[in-house]
């Protein structure tokens, strides 16, 4: 893991506690484009038969271009070969974009983790104009 990875994973979570703590037991993976990263990926096993999408981050040149989704893609393809039944992630109730990604990808809502980005983060997080407070918890199952 370079520098560069990791300041895209903090990009994504800023937490530094928290990326420490799961980036030991993750599998990462990246995205490159011309030998350059454009994205990182972590997954953690959870629950039996379990995948959680822990962190996801495209740098901000490459927004909006489907590596996002590209990502998305190999974690549902990776869990599914490994046997995994089920991929989770989680997001910000305020990161609208992502929001509308993961559902679009074919997550659905099954949980609301409240004060998750008050109770976990020392610092206030304002995204879209608006205070995180909450997560939301999404999931696929795989056929």
């Amino acid at each position: 893991m370079t520098k560069q990875h990791y300041a895209l994973l903090l990009e994504a979570d800023p937490n530094k506690e928290l990326v420490n703590t799961y980036l030991q037991r993750s599998f990462c993976f990246d995205a490159t484009y011309n030998n350059e990263l454009v994205g990182v990926l972590a997954l953690l096993p959870t629950h039996p038969e379990t995948l959680e999408i822990v962190n996801i981050a495209v740098i901000s040149e490459q927004r909006n271009r489907g590596i996002g989704q590209q990502l998305l893609s190999f974690a549902e393809k990776y869990a599914h070969y490994n046997n995994y039944k089920c991929l989770e992630i989680g997001t910000g109730t305020t990161s609208f974009g992502q929001l509308y990604l993961y559902q679009k990808c074919g997550f659905r809502v099954f949980e609301i983790d409240q004060d998750f980005f008050t109770i976990h983060y020392d610092v206030e997080i304002v995204e879209n104009n608006l205070i995180l407070k909450d997560m939301i918890r999404l999931r696929k199952i795989l056929n």
